[in-house]
């Protein structure tokens, strides 16, 4: 590899700068009408563009995967990765586990993208429609067309949470069966959103919603969520005569998700910073589990503080001898004294290591699992991590959750995270990865509307290999009842229908999965002391997202960052010089901005290569093999080897060209931040409209492009391509499409 690239750099040199950019003037960047393009999954057959070959079915063929020396390995012992979508069913036309007919056509087009992964999410909701209307909410307020909330296993016409609906678990069965047989993986979900209902024998099950928190110590919800995972993955699926526990396409189980009482608890105190005094308990509980987990946490005083110190407690909480020390008022932890903070963080985090410990054991001595276990993941960024991480590093995966300007967030919200380098979602996954464990990204995106939703896929698989992360999992994916969807986003996190990012799947995959962008080749390392924990938990928000004074957040885009131990001697890696565009320690990522606009990313690797952002304002900076002169704004552009050889010397290509996606008649705020009408099908796109340079093919002949519809079908004739003198100009824009296959001649 090392001598492929220095041989390109002699080639390169010698042709000279001007011959390797030489170029029709670039056209001014403008506005360019949207255009319908719609995406149908049902009509979609095997095509040259796939990239099912990454995948080696069926799914579990080499034996369990297995969580060592820092990452995923497969039972033959190579490593695996995780290329992957969360299952859900909110939006219209939707279904979380499909009929047996559309599990055969949604497994194989998940293989047909490159998806050799599912998170299977929200499995334990209730079965039926009416069960779970209008929770939309649930999810964000500021919500799209939903009709229904994802129907689960659980059955909703009786008093209970516990019985299954029998139909719906054989879906789930065939269901899994053809993802195994397509060559895809399994994540299950224990407890997401389960509803507790009066027949559960749960005290206050009415008032707890889906029991975030809670699920941690009382009693009767421990045991229900034992039995559920022995319901589940204690089941012998028919259709592959293995137990859920005993089958190696599972790949991972996950106890709970978005779930922590150390969480709860410093989010209700950052709140409290705007109610510093306020009445209410800082832990809003009911009476019942407030008088429980007070009385937990004074037993825990008892055993692990000096009678000294529990007078001190008594004395700083106003309470007498004898009385319960109870937990900080909302707003108190700032100025609290570490005496009382340090009490409070410790035995909050050993309630989720010994609930973690407990559910570990079960799963592994009880239900006979055998897959990695995933304990919570990181889920926000508006608070320090460090404290969750003390029960999260105890895992087999650590595991984190994040999204670009997620919808809930109100403002000013429709901006290129191209812009914001040392704001991106790269910086806020990184800081949850730790030496010596596996990591992935069980949940990310960058959710619809946004004009910029086109960046985040080549940006977050490039920098997630140079990371050397082990799994991504987009939220989400919404399988489509037959005949009953219409070509149209209908939900701010469903990808399904998105002509954008559907089309950068397979180059997304390729860039991760098949390593095209290479690992970092030096690993920073920090750590932190119990006292820099501790202070963590109450920093102002200015500090996020890692809470760490000192670190220089330019790190991990040019080198590998994990967390290296915690209640240790603290280390930091010293700052990197300042630097634009900043470019990783491989030289295949670069990320430039001009003042804070005009960001763009390349990826100049010997399979794959990108331009991500305002091109046309950077019309200078191209990779290797791939160059730009368009008429649009903004745009992302990816050109994949298909033959697995490098570009210069690849037969067979896959380019995307992809920007602004709309539903039809959409309308936005005078901000251009959220939406006053979610708008109707079928979606429309920019197409990217201009020349595309293909550049130092080597003998090459003749270039031409396929474009692709929505099904990855050819539209019309081959686009032939024009010899310039760097290599090959490509038009693009008409026929309007996301796709090109290229094929080149040589």
């Amino acid at each position: 590899m090392i001598e492929f690239r220095k041989r390109v750099d002699v080639v390169r040199g010698a042709l000279g700068i001007g011959a390797m950019i030489a170029m029709a003037a670039p056209a001014c960047a403008q506005d360019i009408p949207l255009q319908p393009f719609a995406v149908n999954h049902e009509r979609r057959v095997d095509s040259a563009a796939d990239a099912r070959f990454l995948l080696d079915g069926p799914a579990g063929k080499y034996g369990f995967i297995q969580a060592r020396d820092g990452h995923l390995y497969r039972g033959d012992g190579q490593r695996f990765k995780c290329w992957g979508v969360n299952m859900t069913g909110w939006a219209v036309g939707s279904e979380e586990i499909p009929s047996h007919h559309d599990a055969e056509i949604y497994a194989a087009e998940l293989a047909r993208l490159g998806v050799n992964c599912v998170r299977l999410h929200f499995l334990d909701r209730p079965d039926t429609v009416n069960a779970v209307q209008n929770e939309g909410a649930d999810r964000s307020p500021t919500a799209g067309p939903f009709t229904h909330g994802p129907r689960g296993l659980i059955r909703g016409d009786v008093d209970n949470s516990r019985e299954f609906n029998q139909e719906r678990l054989d879906n789930l069965d065939y269901w899994i069966a053809e993802l195994k047989k397509n060559g895809i993986y399994v994540d299950f979900n224990l407890n997401v959103g389960r509803r507790f209902k009066a027949g559960d024998g749960v005290p206050d099950a009415d008032l707890l919603g889906p029991a975030k928190a809670y699920t941690y110590f009382g009693p009767e919800l421990v045991a229900l969520q034992k039995e559920y995972a022995k319901q589940l993955l204690g089941h012998t699926n028919p259709y592959t005569k293995l137990r859920y526990a005993d089958d190696p396409a599972v790949a991972i189980v996950e106890v709970v998700n978005e779930n922590s009482l150390l969480e709860f608890w410093m989010r209700n105190w950052l709140r409290g910073e705007r109610v510093k005094g306020g009445a209410n308990l800082q832990l809003d509980m009911t009476p019942h589990y407030q008088a429980l987990l007070v009385g937990m946490y004074n037993d825990w005083l008892v055993k692990n503080r000096s009678a000294a110190e529990l007078t001190k407690l008594r004395g700083m909480a106003g309470v007498s001898a004898g009385q319960p020390v109870p937990f900080m008022r909302r707003g108190d932890h700032v100025e609290a004294p570490r005496l009382r903070l340090d009490a409070e963080l410790a035995f909050l985090t050993q309630v989720e290591i010994d609930f973690h410990a407990e559910m570990k054991r079960f799963l592994k001595d009880e239900v006979g699992v055998k897959s990695p276990i995933v304990p919570m993941a990181d889920h926000t960024y508006f608070i320090a991590n460090q404290p969750l991480m003390r029960t999260a590093s105890k895992s087999d995966i650590l595991d984190a959750h994040v999204y670009w300007q997620h919808p809930a967030i109100y403002g000013r919200r429709n901006e290129p995270m191209v812009n914001s380098p040392e704001l991106s979602i790269i910086q806020k996954l990184a800081r949850s990865a730790t030496a010596g464990k596996p990591y992935t990204v069980s949940e990310v995106n960058h959710p619809y509307p946004s004009d910029y939703g086109s960046e985040m896929i080549p940006i977050l698989a490039s920098y997630a290999a140079l990371q050397d992360w082990d799994g991504i999992f987009f939220y989400t994916f919404e399988t489509k009842i037959s005949g009953k969807w219409t070509p149209m986003i209908g939900d701010h996190f469903d990808m399904t229908l998105d002509p954008v990012k559907m089309a950068q799947m397979p180059a997304g995959a390729m860039l991760f999965l098949r390593g095209d962008v290479s690992a970092a080749k030096k690993v920073l390392t920090r750590s932190y002391s119990t006292d820099q924990v501790s202070e963590a938990s109450r920093l102002p928000r200015a500090d996020m997202p890692y809470y760490t004074p000192g670190f220089d957040m330019k790190i991990p885009l040019v080198h590998g960052s994990r967390v290296s131990c915690l209640d240790c001697k603290p280390t930091l890696p010293s700052p990197l010089p300042a630097s634009n565009p900043i470019v990783s320690d491989t030289g295949e990522l670069s990320w430039r901005t001009d003042g804070g606009k005009d960001g763009l990313v390349t990826v100049d690797t010997p399979r794959s290569q990108a331009l991500v952002g305002f091109v046309s304002a950077n019309t200078q900076v191209q990779t290797r093999n791939l160059s730009a002169d368009i008429k649009n704004r903004f745009a992302t552009i990816t050109l994949s080897s298909l033959d697995g050889k490098p570009l210069n010397l690849s037969n067979r290509m896959l380019l995307t060209t992809t920007g602004k996606v709309e539903n039809t008649g959409q309308q936005w705020d005078e901000r251009r931040a959220m939406l006053t009408n979610w708008g109707t099908a079928p979606t429309v796109i920019e197409p990217i409209t201009g020349w595309i340079q293909l550049k130092d093919l080597e003998g090459a002949i003749g270039v031409s492009a396929t474009p692709l519809d929505g099904a990855a079908r050819p539209i019309g004739p081959e686009i032939k391509g024009r010899m310039i003198e760097p290599g090959w100009e490509i038009a693009v824009g008409t026929p309007v499409t996301t796709s090109y296959l290229i094929r080149v001649e040589r």
